[in-house]
């Protein structure tokens, strides 16, 4: 008998304490920055992560008050690096400053780049959002295992929200730092040709092979059974699938009709969010036959596929 796939459940009741260092779990200590919105929930949350020295996961936005709650957090100890999950600004911004003061090498996966090339008359809707100017001390290898202090770091790679994702294992620990790969507040973002809906399903399926049980993403609170949401996720990515090349088949030729057709009631804040996202799924089926897209200067066009 097949194992029940988890139901998805999504915790917006998430008490950020924004600015104030909240310890969640062993080692590990959250402030909130105050970056609040449609898409980044309470804010961005970064992470101090070890006793002494500690690294700085996700510094967060450009924001002086976020400066010095994340300096008053570290009080003086020794910062072994910052590190970030991804170079989207609502992450990344703030770490030339952080850097300047601290002194710390910065790790990541990479510098910011696409997961496939961009088309010709084709906009990247996230293009403002992201930091083309990083650029690592450290490039952070998928498998690579990191030893500061008493805390062992595992990189994993986890790209889909973009190119260069990692979350971060707490080695010998329940405890994965997820950024916007997996969170408990809503489903990721997945926006072509920044990101790939299939290299964000491959990495859903890579995480929940993991040992991780409890996860900490980057914008919401914890998320208890990790590999439970991690499947739901999962399942619910496939499931839009159907949904998109079902309405594909009754008649839908555009984002537009597929948003109106799976989306009816969505808020209008969230509904540039679900457009992104249906191009990612469009784009995925489409390399796989499943249905026809073209692309062109009046925007994409999709239709069955021909069989």
């Amino acid at each position: 008998m097949p194992a029940r796939t988890p139901e998805l459940r999504f915790n917006t009741q998430f008490d950020a304490r924004t600015g104030e260092p909240t310890g969640v779990a062993p080692g590990i200590v959250r402030v909130t920055a105050p970056n609040a919105g449609p898409y980044t929930f309470r804010g961005t949350n970064s992470f101090l992560v070890g006793s002494d020295p500690v690294v700085v996961v996700d510094p967060g936005p450009d924001d002086s008050g976020h400066l010095k709650a994340l300096l008053d957090a570290i009080g003086g100890r020794r910062v072994a690096a910052i590190l970030l999950t991804h170079t989207h600004l609502d992450h990344s911004a703030l770490v030339p400053r952080l850097k300047a003061v601290l002194g710390a090498p910065v790790w990541s996966g990479g510098r910011h780049r696409l997961s496939r090339p961009q088309r010709l008359f084709e906009i990247n809707p996230v293009g403002r959002e992201s930091d083309w100017r990083h650029v690592p001390d450290r490039v952070l290898k998928h498998g690579e295992r990191v030893v500061v202090g008493d805390t062992a770091l595992e990189v994993v790679a986890t790209p889909g929200h973009c190119a260069n994702h990692i979350a971060i294992g707490l080695a010998g620990t329940p405890w994965l730092l997820t950024g916007d790969h997996i969170m408990g507040w809503n489903s990721t973002l997945v926006a072509v040709p920044d990101g790939s809906m299939a290299d964000y399903l491959g990495a859903l399926e890579r995480v929940i092979g993991l040992d991780y049980l409890h996860y900490l993403p980057a914008h919401g609170g914890e998320i208890a059974n990790g590999p439970d949401q991690a499947r739901a996720l999962l399942a619910h990515r496939q499931a839009r699938n159907r949904q998109v090349v079902a309405a594909v088949g009754q008649g839908a030729r555009s984002i537009g009709d597929l948003l109106a057709r799976i989306y009816p009631d969505l808020a209008p804040p969230l509904r540039g969010a679900a457009r992104m996202t249906l191009r990612a799924h469009v784009e995925y089926l489409a390399d796989r036959g499943l249905i026809g897209a073209t692309h062109g200067v009046a925007g994409m066009v999709v239709f069955p596929a021909s069989n």
